[in-house]
């Protein structure tokens, strides 16, 4: 997510009045959309949604369906399940980041999001991490040291790696075991990471 970009949640069930209360509680903190449909909420969606409330029982589209749909069109939005459907084994291979049991606080409800969007910028920032000592390794295996210590570009882009990976460490503070847990589940970039490649 864009630094400084209010985060965009939709909200999708099919009870109106649902939806509804869920966005008021929303608002002052996010930009809120609702639909109130599986098909609406397909024609709502776009790359800029950073999070999906998701319930799974809908009429027309159900939220499996919808989320099926958003993980074919590769959007990188993080879904959450919102629901009263009560979790069966089908859920194991199911592609949501969140399953939570209506109904669902306030409180709940911020919790989840925020949880999503730190592993959203997480990974956003661990991406961006390995492109930079990718090209960091490649600069320093091919050009003499006196070279690169003459550059301006790569003392930036040194001081680049450096500052992402502060903004890593300040992160990976506030995580605990199931954090790691639940990040890594689907992310497998980090792994591709080595203390060989740091500057």
């Amino acid at each position: 997510m864009t630094k400084g970009r209010r985060a965009k949640i939709l909200v999708v069930d099919d009870e109106p009045e649902v939806a509804d209360v869920y966005a008021e509680q929303l608002r002052d903190r996010y930009a809120v959309e609702t639909a109130y449909s599986g098909e609406a909420a397909l024609s709502a969606l776009d790359s800029a949604i950073d999070v999906v409330l998701l319930d799974r029982r809908m009429p027309d589209l159900s939220g499996d369906e919808v989320l099926s749909a958003i993980r074919e069109k590769r959007y990188e939005t993080r879904v959450a399940m919102v629901t009263a459907v009560d979790p069966g084994f089908d859920i194991i291979e199911m592609p949501f980041d969140d399953y939570v049991i209506k109904p669902v606080s306030k409180a709940e409800l911020f919790e989840t999001i925020e949880q999503l969007l730190l592993y959203a910028d997480y990974e956003e920032r661990l991406r961006e991490c390995y492109s930079l000592t990718a090209k960091y390794a490649a600069l320093e295996s091919s050009k003499p040291e006196a070279v690169l210590e003459e550059s301006e570009e790569f003392a930036d882009l040194k001081a680049e790696i450096s500052e992402v990976r502060d903004e890593l460490d300040e992160i990976t503070d506030s995580f605990d075991a199931t954090d790691f847990e639940m990040l890594f589940r689907d992310f497998e970039t980090g792994e591709a990471m080595s203390d060989n490649t740091r500057p």
